[in-house]
């Protein structure tokens, strides 16, 4: 059923309730997530993007219910990614030779994926598109926010910013809007997508809002490719990602640890009593690797300004679930963030050194030496793992 967004302009696309995982397995989506495809009717009908390819189907069959598919005149492609174009090779058949434009990028995208050579009409940033009653489409090239071949759409005198990825959540709602929905749920899940999917592109996101700004184009309604749409003062996202974009933190040390007998656990605990004694204004997390959501993890590591890493020595290294979630902060390229380790071991004691030198090429400050313990600490180690709390809270 589509759902009016502004005038002429509906919502057709599909809500994933189910959704728990994105991107392969990379990605955890608690609370579901939307597909959302657009359909624009003025003197040309314009459809933009589609869904995700196990919907493509439904999402034909639902369409043809609303409209006759012949009548689509123009077919707008803002990114290739399978989530966003699923539904193409179905759509195609039904109505081939309709005009898709996208980037040139995205030619390379559509055709490498699904091996057609549809009628492909390239445009770039500034190209536009008559569609009647005196409204245009407006290309704005977004690339590497986050594919290199996406783009954003403005839909002239109804001032509706297409956005594609930028802005987005992933968070299924009946609810289409995001002055209807929970503004918690909301936020929690916006800083969430960014922390996870946006954060390597910051500095390209940073001078892609400046260019956008500078455009001068009016914006009434953010209508994003997941989640909801922005229309209740919907420039607060954008102030929002203005935010995120320059290197941001808040007054918060998270600890994140794996242990094997809870040696690590303990210490992982009486450092974040040291820091919380050194500064009461501080906000100090501590999370089990091994019983924490990663992406749940970066989202906190984006919102700290000190990370302290903590893992036994396992095999003179440390253990697999800390080398990568590291590796994941790596891909993340986190600005302007320090870190600390800590770690017990038995005999060779070498995971403090490891994951100092990990951290470290991931992008991190390291404060110190680190805090290492052999065997399981004592009333002594637990009160030097809280001195090197402190340590690290006036770091």
């Amino acid at each position: 059923m589509k759902k009016k967004v502004k005038n002429n302009v509906f919502w057709v696309g599909k809500v994933d309730w189910e959704l728990r995982k994105f991107h392969g397995n990379e990605y955890s989506t608690h609370k579901g997530s939307s597909y959302n495809s657009y359909l624009i009717q003025e003197e040309k009908t314009v459809l933009i993007d589609t869904v995700w390819t196990p919907f493509a189907e439904e999402f034909v069959e639902n369409l043809s219910k609303e409209i006759d598919l012949d009548k689509i005149d123009y077919i707008v492609a803002n990114h290739g990614e399978v989530d966003h174009s699923g539904a193409l090779p179905a759509l195609m058949k039904r109505i081939p030779g309709k005009p898709i434009y996208c980037t040139e990028n995205a030619v390379k995208s559509l055709k490498g994926q699904y091996h057609e050579d549809w009628n492909f009409q390239v445009v770039k940033t500034g190209d536009k598109l008559d569609i009647g009653n005196g409204k245009e489409l407006v290309f704005v090239e977004m690339r590497m926010l986050h594919w290199p071949d996406s783009m954003a759409t403005y839909l002239t005198k109804d001032n509706i910013l297409f956005s594609n990825d930028a802005f987005g959540q992933h968070y299924a709602n009946e609810e289409l809007f995001n002055d209807l929905v929970d503004q918690c749920d909301l936020f929690n899940e916006s800083i969430k997508y960014y922390a996870n999917i946006l954060t390597p592109f910051s500095h390209i996101l940073r001078k892609k809002l400046d260019e956008v700004i500078s455009l001068g184009l009016p914006i009434d309604i953010i209508a994003t490719s997941h989640g909801v749409v922005w229309r209740e003062n919907p420039m607060q996202i954008v102030e929002k990602y203005s935010q995120w974009a320059n290197d941001y933190q808040e007054n918060q040390i998270t600890v994140i640890y794996d242990t094997m007998w809870n040696g690590t656990k303990l210490l992982a605990e009486k450092i974040a009593e040291g820091i919380r004694l050194a500064d009461p204004d501080v906000v100090v997390k501590v999370f089990s690797l091994a019983k924490s959501d990663d992406n749940d993890l970066i989202t906190e590591v984006f919102k700290s300004k000190t990370v302290v890493m903590g893992s036994p020595t396992m095999s003179n290294s440390i253990l697999h679930s800390v080398a990568g979630f590291i590796h994941l902060m790596k891909e993340m390229r986190f600005k302007g963030k320090k870190a600390a380790a800590f770690g017990c071991y038995g005999w060779s004691g070498e995971s403090v050194k490891v994951i100092n030198e990990l951290m470290a090429d991931a992008g991190f400050e390291v404060i110190n030496e680190g805090y290492r313990n052999q065997w399981n600490p004592d009333g002594d180690s637990q009160n030097a793992a809280v001195d090197f709390g402190k340590k690290i809270a006036m770091a």
